[in-house]
């Protein structure tokens, strides 16, 4: 796995020059207090976040949890909860590092054959990951809503300027993006 330093490192040994990309690590430490925040934030939020996804994806198709159904009996729905939050760890790792290299190599990589082999369909999981997407979003902007929280939604802090998270919720957006893709 290949943080934004050691990966800046490895391009220049390989192009035999010096380190030419400052400005991005620059950019990389000047925003490394929001992305501890924004880390904290889904880390401290997985478990419901998993579970709320994964409810979420069973209200939109009921026969999941039928007999027949890949979250029927109790141990399939274990492992599609453990899936979704083994995926959320590494898009959180992925957000930390400020590289997708260890959500590839660690979690995509074969994730849909393995899949396809075991006979479970990934559209389900792809629409979990499509909810955990924004609550991930609105964690790190920190902007839980009475609609979706109910009356007491749970702030993390004082409120944060979207444009300073902006960056972030992009860039974890194109994590979840990227596992779709992957499993699609």
């Amino acid at each position: 796995m290949l943080d934004a330093f050691s990966r800046v490192v490895v391009e220049a040994n390989a192009s035999i020059s010096t380190v030419d990309d400052i400005n991005t690590l620059k950019a990389f430490i000047a925003t490394g207090n929001r992305r501890l925040d924004a880390v904290n934030s889904i880390s401290s939020n997985a478990s419901c976040m998993v579970s709320d996804a994964v409810a979420g994806m069973i209200c939109e198709n009921q026969s999941l949890v039928q007999a027949g159904g890949n979250c029927y009996p109790n141990r399939r729905m274990a492992a599609c909860l453990r899936d979704a939050e083994i995926i959320l760890r590494c898009v959180t790792y992925a957000l930390l590092a400020g590289d997708p290299s260890s959500l590839d190599t660690r979690c995509l990589d074969g994730l849909k054959e393995t899949y396809t082999a075991l006979g479970v369909p990934s559209t389900s999981i792809v629409r979990a990951l499509q909810i955990m997407k924004a609550q991930a979003a609105a964690h790190i902007q920190d902007t839980p809503s009475e609609e979706h929280a109910g009356s007491k939604p749970r702030k993390m802090g004082p409120p944060i300027a979207e444009d300073r998270c902006a960056n972030l919720v992009a860039e974890v957006c194109s994590y979840f993006d990227r596992a779709i893709a992957a499993l699609s």
